[in-house]
């Protein structure tokens, strides 16, 4: 037999009983209809199915050509490879097995916290093809923020250790680490590639999923919760934004959900329920062996009646389609963009061994009129539904009706009211972006302007010159024609960069939010969504009067 190290054998112990509690746990899900033939019949199926798979590991384990990894074999390698994650790719596409280290990770992100520098990181081919680690931006208020890393700065070491060629992830890895420990990280700046030595000390990382809030003209609130998703503190966060926008005042609110993945139930409860009426439901779930449970809002918008526009997109999932469904279920909100993604399966976490953990389906989410939000995966394969989905689709038998007799559909997530097609980066923007001479433009301009850029500085026509004149010194190819066709959407993406050096990541993204197309396009449909409240407040009126 081959010999693994402790680890190994350590955990070859605990197979069969990791084995014989997950297949309980789909049994009972997925199992036979009648309760009778399952009591009967489960138990010498699941004995039977985990001999034969004892046999069959115990024969790869004496006969394979290579020294077998037990860890490898039954939990994977993380590209759900592994007896267990293998299992559970046979029952739908969020049925999930966590590692320790993926288990303590899914609970970090929820609880929005971690001890580390507090930064954003990305992998990108350096001048000579290896990977180098790009800051995209130090998160106001964390140690990198106060220590002065900047966006664009190449971290070259992290305590004495070179990362070239690293992926970003390991250095993420020797970023964190216990609170008040030291950490040195050296980066190189500008076009000199002067490299400069940070001494940090690493402290707790508070990430907000609200990333950004301010008011819009004409009164209008603007409050994006995005790709950190429904974290624990999302829901007092919403409220806290809501607050320091003057809420009672606000005249219209924009709520962003585009990109945002999902998340807690019951943040995504605590979002929607403040902006609907007391005792609305948010959403139910239900499913073969779960009760149904309804989610209702508690507290209500204590009478604050303001116009919404939700905007979504085909990354919208799961509770932030909770969000938007329920809102306009209840004719609240004005939903403008794309389909959203279509998740709408629970999952249930169960705690395994030695801090393992299974995200095991249990039940389907339905939004207050009744449809399902979940999108058909039965014919396509995992990755099809993925990446290459179909969000269009609907299920024409789910049909319903919102508070004020509009119809939807389920079957296929949240369809939206309105429509808006984002529009694409001309081929000159995408070949400066590409060849990064946004970001190799800031360094520059940043080498020559060392005084601080006032409040409200704007790229103008002559500074516009000086990066074209540039980019010619740089060899970098383009026409004068297709320059100026794109000459608006270039400007605003240059500007974007050198905002984040000049003030930091947050006035960047308020620039770029108050530019963004389907902002703007949000605001000019605020009258559609006033005219939902009008209708459905003369529906009320007239029932009432009956």
């Amino acid at each position: 037999m081959a010999h693994f190290g402790i680890k190994s054998k350590r955990r070859s112990f605990i197979v069969v009983p990791v084995l014989v509690l997950v297949s309980a746990c789909v049994g009972g899900l997925y199992g036979p209809g009648s309760q009778v033939a399952s009591a009967a019949s489960t138990d010498d199926e699941i004995s039977s199915s985990v001999k034969d798979f004892t046999r069959l590991y115990s024969t790869v384990e004496q006969n394979f050509a290579d020294p077998l990894s037990a860890d490898k074999a039954i939990y994977g390698s993380g590209d759900g490879d592994g007896a267990i994650p293998g299992m559970l790719r046979t029952l739908d596409p969020h049925s999930h097995f966590f590692d320790p280290k993926a288990l303590k990770q899914m609970r970090d992100d929820q609880s929005g916290h971690y001890y580390g520098v507090g930064m954003e990181i990305v992998s990108k081919a350096g001048p000579s093809g290896h990977l180098q680690t790009i800051v995209v931006d130090p998160f106001v208020g964390s140690p990198a923020y106060k220590a002065g890393l900047r966006p664009n700065d190449v971290i070259k070491n992290v305590n004495g250790k070179d990362t070239d060629g690293l992926p970003s992830e390991d250095v993420v890895t020797l970023l964190k680490g216990p609170r008040g420990t030291p950490v040195q990280v050296k980066v190189a700046r500008g076009e000199g590639a002067d490299e400069l030595t940070f001494n940090l000390v690493r402290d707790e990382i508070n990430r907000s999923s609200v990333s950004a809030s301010f008011m819009l003209p004409q009164g209008v609130g603007y409050v994006r919760i995005d790709k950190v998703g429904f974290i624990q503190t999302t829901g007092s966060d919403f409220l806290a934004a809501l607050k320091k926008l003057d809420e009672p005042n606000l005249k219209g609110l924009v709520l962003d959900l585009r990109y945002n993945p999902g998340g807690l139930l019951t943040e995504a409860v605590t979002v929607a329920g403040h902006l609907l009426p007391k005792g609305a439901e948010v959403v139910s779930h239900h499913g073969r062996a779960s009760r149904e449970q309804s989610y209702k809002a508690t507290e209500g918008n204590h009478g604050y009646n303001y116009p919404i526009v939700v905007l979504v997109n085909r990354n919208s999932a799961s509770a932030s389609e909770i969000v938007s469904g329920a809102l306009q279920d209840h004719d609240r909100a004005w939903i403008l963009g794309d389909n959203t993604f279509g998740k709408g399966l629970v999952q249930t976490v169960y705690p395994l061994v030695e801090n393992t953990g299974l995200a095991l389906t249990t039940a389907r989410y339905y939004t207050p009129s009744g449809r399902l939000i979940q999108r058909d995966y039965s014919s396509v394969s995992f990755f099809d539904y993925y990446y290459r989905n179909n969000t269009e689709a609907r299920n024409l038998a789910d049909v319903k009706k919102t508070d004020g007799g509009r119809t939807v559909y389920g079957g296929g997530g949240i369809s939206p009211d309105e429509k808006f097609e984002v529009p694409k980066p001309g081929p000159l923007e995408v070949e400066l972006y590409v060849a990064d001479m946004f970001a190799s433009y800031t360094k520059h301009f940043f080498s020559l302007h060392k005084e601080q850029l006032p409040a409200g500085w704007n790229l103008d026509s002559a500074q516009m010159d000086t990066f074209k004149a540039w980019l010619t010194d740089q060899k970098f190819k383009y026409t004068d024609a297709d320059f100026a066709k794109e000459n608006d959407q270039i400007r605003r993406r240059l500007q974007m960069d050198i905002y984040k050096t000049a003030f930091n990541v947050d006035e960047s993204t308020k620039y770029e939010l108050e530019t963004d197309p389907e902002v703007v396009a949000a605001e000019a449909a605020m009258p559609k969504a006033q005219a939902l409240l009008d209708t459905l407040t003369k529906g009320r009126v007239e029932k009432a009067q009956k």
